[in-house]
């Protein structure tokens, strides 16, 4: 048998503020491109599902097919909501690179931003695939932190991105991941791989204070601040710097940012 990979370090950690980011997350705005191919009756896995937000919206488009969600932590799946009348969600402790499903159990298997935390993208997509039907399909999504961009500019906020990638990669990760999709499941043996990018844009105040405010906190509070003076890659002066960019991009009142996204859907 061959050895599983190692597990990566999840570098944003489990803070009050990275669960605020995930809550905001829906279907709509994470996961619009996979919406076409659901329809009711399929049976769908969502990978690394966090709080849940996007599995929820997810189960509706395919109600009454089953709807299973992991993670591998436990303790995140006390943060999901009930997914509503009419749906119904089946939660679990899991890992990515070993899934507890048969062959061919699912018709889609999805997974939101899992893939640049991992250190190797490409069994775990494999493990995906092996869990999809011969005719279903593999969604994933990442974001791909060096094509984000903002204004106005601040050095402050170039050191942060520089940091989080230095961080992400020290603990295992990829965080360009969005351009690696493609490369990732065709590597992993898929025939068919439609690619497509989005993105997700914090311009209005309410916006701008929202993301801002909980990039501020992730910097000092989350594991990704305590990693980076861990590694010696930050002093908590120069993070305590970052979070007060933040916190004035927020506040400028022609503050831009987008987030770039990678999209794949793969077909074996």
């Amino acid at each position: 048998m061959s050895r599983m990979p190692d597990p990566a370090i999840y570098t944003h950690g489990h803070d009050e503020s990275v669960l605020r980011s995930h809550r905001w997350r829906t279907a709509a705005n994470s996961a619009a491109y996979l919406l076409p191919l659901l329809r009711p009756g399929l049976r769908l896995l969502d990978v690394g599902c966090g709080p849940a937000t996007v599995t929820v919206d997810l189960a509706r488009s395919v109600a009454p097919g089953l709807v299973v969600a992991v993670d591998r932590v436990e303790g995140v799946l006390s943060e999901v909501r009930g997914p509503g009348a009419g749906t119904a969600v089946a939660f679990g402790a899991a890992d990515v690179y070993e899934l507890p499903f048969g062959p061919g159990a699912f018709d889609v298997v999805h997974a939101h931003q899992v893939l640049q935390h991992l250190n190797d993208p490409v069994v775990a997509l494999r493990e995906m695939g092996r869990v999809a039907r011969p005719d279903g399909v593999v969604a994933a999504r990442d974001s791909d932190y060096d094509a984000m961009t903002w204004h106005p500019a601040d050095p402050l906020l170039d050191r942060w991105l520089e940091l989080y990638r230095s961080v992400a990669r020290a603990n295992g990760g990829e965080p360009d991941a969005g351009r690696y999709l493609r490369s990732w499941a065709l590597q992993a043996g898929f025939s068919q791989v439609a690619s497509s990018a989005s993105a997700w844009c914090y311009a209005e105040p309410d916006e701008r204070q929202w993301w801002g405010g909980l990039w501020a906190d992730r910097v000092t509070r989350t594991s990704l601040g305590h990693r980076s003076v861990e590694l010696g890659l930050a002093s908590v002066a120069e993070l305590d710097e970052m979070a007060a960019a933040w916190r004035r991009w927020a506040a400028a009142p022609d503050g831009w940012f987008a987030v770039l996204h990678g999209e794949i859907i793969c077909r074996l």
